[in-house]
This record gives structure tokens, C-alpha cells and sequence, in this order.
């Protein structure tokens, strides 16, 4: 029988088990960051240092560390990978650029505005220019790995970024430039890195100056080309139908493991600008269906960062961390967060920003699991580049533990303070985050205009503009536009709703609207009308799996409620007091249906399928019943308010 504790503290023979451990730590990590509202990177790395050097100080044994790895941990990633580390490592990188690629097209860049183009065209070089000094001078790094590591630093995550806009209800110009920044400085800062590598990587081998501009310059031609070429082949393959569907997202990422390997071939670290080129060039050819093939790259990604993560943290030694917790350390921190980022965004955007916003964006700038990959893979190609090389790097090993201690600095300091700093520069919604109704019909404007008098904020969208006539008359606020297009991506304000209802008569676009929706709000907070029939055990009905949740109950679809309105049925809304509760509500509108429940402190909640309000003093019912039985209830509620205040 297998000896269980021998098996965990260094008995482990077999990789399955290592590889296991990975993806089950790194989901895991992620899933409790959701359930608890934090940074998934910091429990990650977490998770990493728990089952790497932490286990094998206090279970494994402390006596046998080395530089290169810890045999006494539960996760020995240098020992148990070898010489696959390496490639691992790199081609999780590489997809994970792609993916990054794939989401960077221009004619959005072109909307994002004049600021995110100079925060990237401008501010890009410069905070690399800075960082670079502030990583050889305050970091201690030699300069070649100081211009290396600088780059990868100019990546602002927008894993990052997007659970920040939302936990701060920061929106409009100052929202929209830091999630454009994130998302076009992935693949920029990992140029950055890929070039200021080549440099040092043909100055170690002796060439000239010349030679080496001449060698780069063709490098990143030669990946370019083999990006495009990859990219128009796909492109071409998918348009003319020589591909079933469900092939095609294997094939795409069966296609960036050959082209980053075609690439190495090549030249060596080409491969990385081969798959960025190489997602840009699909994110940018309007190829129908790129959202259901982003999606897949996305859970790919996920998993992929999750892995690399967890190995890098694991593959750290105290003897690093020791190094790591230095007062350089500190020094480094400190330039980068207080002169390298507000300089180059003070400088970059002066003109094109108002003083507060300008504040705001020189001090928020999180990053995220790229930044680390990145930085574990290149500080591990210098490191073997001088040891391979006359070339002295003395720096090298201490570009991830540089790279770690700026995620935790940034996700830590950044996270807690974006809130009360965009409240007190007055860049912060004052509202709490609404609800998004898509599809504006008579029913659906009612419900919105009755929400908006319990405080609730409304957006109501729809992509027929003569629909939305009555919602503006009404007041209320309307987006005009497919909230499936990659334009409402940059038009609409995701950080003031965190619900979606798809109201609409057609029951497959609600399904549609409730699917795009789930894995932002969580499917929890989406919701769609029920089956038109009132019957969704019918096998003709949408599956349960592949729609929202249904609001109100069973039954209640977009044809009865529509009926009801036009026979006069109309929204009401009713607070609850000590004397007249949920009960006496139900006992006065025994017809009618419970829509919403406002708590006192402005948080909605749409009653789906068996669902049952909370009630309680001070909680506002919307309800949609015959009119009669609500002036009843009203009157009703009135006498006990009344009651209770004699």
C-alpha cells in the first residue's frame, strides 16, 4: 500500500501526480479568489510558495535546498520537469501572448482615444526608458538585465485591471484608458522584452553594434512574417469552409505551438513576436465566429497562467526570497510605483487629460500574471545566456523575485486604494452599480422607470433606435447599439451594472445576451424571460444549460407579460415596514408577481425560478399585478405606515 506522507514528502516517482498537483492548485486558487472576492494572483502565488519552498522548510527537509531547486517540497518543479521546464514555460507564453494578440484590434485602439494612444505610443517607451534606470540604480540589476526586466514591466494586467473598474465604479475616459492600457500593453511589453533580449543576446555573442540593430531588426521582420503568414492562412482556411467547426479552434491552437516552433527554429526568442503577430493579424481580419474562438483561447489561457504561476512560485528558494526581501528591494518599489509610472503618464497624456484623471491613471497600474511569466521565462534565458556566455549578468536571478514583489506591491496597494481615490478625486460612479435590460418593449421601460424610482440605476439597450423612444422620454438612460459587438466593449460602461436581464421576444438572443453576460456578472446575476409556451420541460425548449435564469418563474415569458400589461397589469413598488411585511404583501397580491427586492442599502435582487425575497423592515418589493389589487395593497400598506407612526 502507498505510504501517503513518504508519496508527499519526496517519494513522488511518477510526473502525472506533479502535473495534477499544478492544475489542481492553480483552478483552485482561481475558484477561491472568486468565492472570496480577492486577487487570484496573490492566493496563487500562495498556493505556489506553500507546496514549494514553505512545505520543505517545515515538512520536507531544510537541509538539502539548492540554488536550482528543493527536492524536500511537495512540488519540485526543476527536479521533476528537468529539461522540459523550459519548454513548458515557453509555449504557456506564448499562447498566452497570443491570446493577448488576439483581443488587440486597431479600429478599437482608434476609439479608445487620444490619451490610451499616447499612454502607449508614448508613455510605453518612456516607463521602459525609466524603469531601466530605476531597475539598475535603485534594483541593483546589471543593465542588460535591467533593460530586459523593465520591459516585461510596462504590462499592466487586465486580468488585473477589470476587477478593480468594477470594485471602484470607475468608469467613463479614466475607466476605458486603463483597460485599453492593459490590454495593448500585454503584447507591447512583451516585444519590448523580446528585443532588448536579442540586443543583449547578440552582444554577448561579439558582434558589433551594427550587426546586432541589423540581426534584430530582420528577427522580428522574419517573426512578423511568419505571424501574418499563419494568421492569412487560418483566414483563409476558415473563410473558404475547408475546416469543420468543431476542428477549428483545435486547429488554431495546434497552429501557435508550430509557428512558435517554426519561429525558434529560425532564430532564437523570434517565436514570442511570431504568435503576438500572429494573434493581431486574426484579432484584425473581422473573421466571423474569432468570439467563440477568443473564448476557447481564454479558458486555454486561464489554465495555461494558472500552471506557470503555480511552477514559478514553487520553483523559488529561500535563499532567492532571502534576496528578494533586500532594501533594494524596497528601493525598487518605491521608484517604480512614486516616479517611473506618474512621470510617464504625467508626460505622455499632458494635454489630453484633466489634473484628477491624470492622478488617478499615474498611480493605478496593477500587474498581473503575464508580467510574472514573462519575467520567470527571460530571467531564466539570461541566467543560462551567462552562464553560457563570458558575458556577466549578475542580476539575472533576481528578475523574477523583482517581478513578484511589484505584482504583490501593485495588486496590494492598488487594489485597496482605487476606490476611496476615485470617490475623492470624484472620478467614481456615486451610484451603486445598476442593471442592463436589453431590449427595450413597453413591459421592459416600465420595470425600468419603477426601479429607477426605488434608486435602482437603469440602462436599457436595444439595437432599434425608434424602440428606445419611450425609455429617453422616460428618462431613463439607453444604449444604442448590439451589446454583443466588440463596440459595446468600448462604448458601454461594464463598471455600472453587475446584473443583465435579456428581455427581448426572442428567446435564443436572450440565451445569447445571458451567455456573453454569465462569465463577467456571474451567472448568478443574469437573468432572461422564460420559455414563450410556459412549458420548459418541452423538448422543443432551450436546454437549461445553454440560457439565464429565468426571471420571475415558470411560465412568465415574454407573451404573457406582455398581454397582462396591455390589460392594464402595472409595476408597483411597496416598502416593507414592522407592522406590514412579506406576508400581508402576498396576502394583497396574491396575483401578482414578485420582479425585485431593493434592500435598504440600494443592492437589487431579481426573484428567479422558487426564488423567495428576504423581506424584512425596510426593503422595497417591486411586484407587476392587476391594477385594482395594488391600490388595495397601497392603501393598505399606507394605513399600517400610518398606524405604526401614531
Amino acid at each position: 500500500m502507498l505510504d501517503l506522507p513518504i508519496f508527499l514528502a519526496g517519494g513522488r516517482e511518477t510526473l502525472i501526480f506533479s502535473v495534477a498537483l499544478i492544475g489542481a492548485l492553480g483552478l483552485g486558487a482561481q475558484w477561491l479568489a472568486w468565492r472570496l472576492q480577492a486577487p487570484a494572483i496573490v492566493l496563487m502565488a500562495l498556493a505556489g510558495l506553500a507546496v514549494g519552498p514553505l512545505w520543505a522548510a517545515t515538512l520536507g527537509n531544510p537541509e538539502s535546498f539548492l540554488y536550482t531547486g528543493h527536492p524536500g517540497a511537495l512540488l519540485n518543479p526543476t527536479q521533476e520537469f528537468g529539461d522540459l521546464l523550459r519548454p513548458i514555460v515557453s509555449l504557456a507564453v506564448a499562447v498566452i501572448l497570443f491570446e493577448g494578440g488576439l483581443v488587440l484590434k486597431f479600429e478599437n485602439l482608434r476609439d479608445a482615444g487620444a490619451a490610451v494612444r499616447r499612454m502607449v505610443f508614448v508613455g510605453g517607451p518612456l516607463a521602459w526608458l525609466l524603469g531601466s534606470l530605476a531597475a539598475h540604480y535603485a534594483g541593483g540589476l546589471d543593465w542588460a538585465s535591467s533593460i530586459v526586466f523593465a520591459g516585461v514591466m510596462v504590462v499592466t494586467g487586465p486580468t488585473v485591471i477589470m476587477p478593480l473598474l468594477r470594485q471602484s465604479k470607475l468608469g467613463g475616459r479614466t475607466g476605458a484608458a486603463l483597460k485599453w492600457e492593459g490590454i495593448v500593453n500585454d503584447p507591447v511589453g512583451a516585444l519590448f522584452a523580446v528585443a532588448a533580449y536579442e540586443v543583449v543576446r547578440v552582444a554577448a555573442a561579439g558582434d558589433s553594434t551594427v550587426i546586432a540593430a541589423l540581426m534584430i531588426l530582420v528577427a522580428a521582420a522574419i517573426g512578423t512574417g511568419m505571424g501574418i503568414a499563419f494568421g492569412w492562412g487560418i483566414v483563409r482556411a476558415f473563410r473558404a469552409g475547408w475546416t469543420p467547426e468543431y476542428l477549428k479552434a483545435p486547429i488554431i491552437f495546434a497552429s501557435i505551438i508550430l509557428c512558435y516552433a517554426l519561429a525558434e527554429m529560425v532564430e532564437k526568442e523570434i517565436g514570442l513576436v511570431a504568435v503576438t503577430a500572429y494573434g493581431m493579424y486574426l484579432a484584425n481580419s473581422k473573421l466571423a465566429g474569432l468570439a467563440e474562438l477568443r473564448k476557447f483561447k481564454e479558458d486555454i489561457a486561464v489554465l495555461l497562467v494558472s500552471g506557470v504561476f503555480i511552477i514559478l512560485t514553487a520553483n523559488l528558494t529561500p535563499q532567492i526570497i532571502e534576496q528578494a526581501l533586500h532594501w533594494r528591494t524596497l528601493l525598487f518599489l518605491i521608484a517604480m510605483l512614486f516616479v517611473v509610472r506618474p512621470l510617464s503618464i504625467w508626460i505622455s497624456t499632458y494635454g489630453t487629460l484633466t489634473r484628477n484623471e491624470a492622478l488617478l491613471l499615474g498611480w493605478i497600474a496593477p500587474r498581473g500574471i503575464v508580467a510574472v511569466a514573462v519575467s520567470g521565462l527571460f530571467g531564466s534565458l539570461l541566467i543560462d545566456l551567462s552562464r553560457n556566455s563570458s558575458f556577466e549578468l549578475y542580476g539575472a536571478d533576481q528578475i523574477t523575485p523583482l517581478a513578484f514583489a511589484m505584482v504583490f506591491a501593485t495588486v496590494v496597494l492598488h487594489g485597496f486604494t482605487i476606490a476611496p481615490l476615485a470617490r475623492f478625486l470624484g472620478l467614481a460612479h456615486k451610484s451603486k452599480p445598476g442593471v442592463l435590460m436589453v431590449g427595450a418593449t413597453p413591459w421592459s421601460v416600465d420595470l425600468a422607470r419603477k426601479l429607477k424610482e426605488c434608486g435602482v440605476e437603469t440602462i436599457v439597450a436595444d439595437t432599434n433606435w425608434r424602440r428606445l423612444r419611450p425609455a429617453r422620454e422616460a428618462g431613463l438612460e439607453t444604449f444604442f447599439g448590439e451589446v454583443l459587438s466588440e463596440d459595446a466593449e468600448v462604448r458601454l460602461d461594464h463598471a455600472r451594472f453587475e446584473t443583465a436581464l435579456a428581455l427581448s421576444a426572442n428567446e435564443p438572443y436572450n440565451a445569447l445576451v445571458s451567455g456573453h453576460f454569465a462569465p463577467e456578472l456571474g451567472r448568478h446575476k443574469v437573468f432572461q424571460l422564460s420559455s414563450q409556451d410556459g412549458d420548459e420541460e418541452d423538448p422543443r425548449a432551450m436546454g437549461v444549460s445553454t440560457r439565464g435564469r429565468s426571471l420571475i418563474r415558470r411560465g412568465r415569458g415574454y407573451d404573457q407579460l406582455i398581454r397582462d400589461h396591455y390589460r392594464g397589469w402595472t409595476f408597483a413598488k411597496t416598502q416593507l415596514t414592522e407592522k406590514y411585511g412579506l406576508a400581508e404583501l402576498k396576502a394583497d397580491r396574491p396575483n401578482a408577481d414578485i420582479i425585485a427586492e431593493v434592500r435598504p442599502d440600494g443592492a437589487v435582487t431579481f426573484l428567479s425560478t422558487n426564488g423567495e425575497p428576504r423581506g424584512g423592515e425596510g426593503a422595497t418589493i417591486v411586484t407587476f399585478g392587476p391594477q385594482q389589487t395594488t391600490e388595495v395593497g397601497h392603501k393598505r400598506a399606507e394605513g399600517e405606515t400610518s398606524a405604526a407612526a401614531e
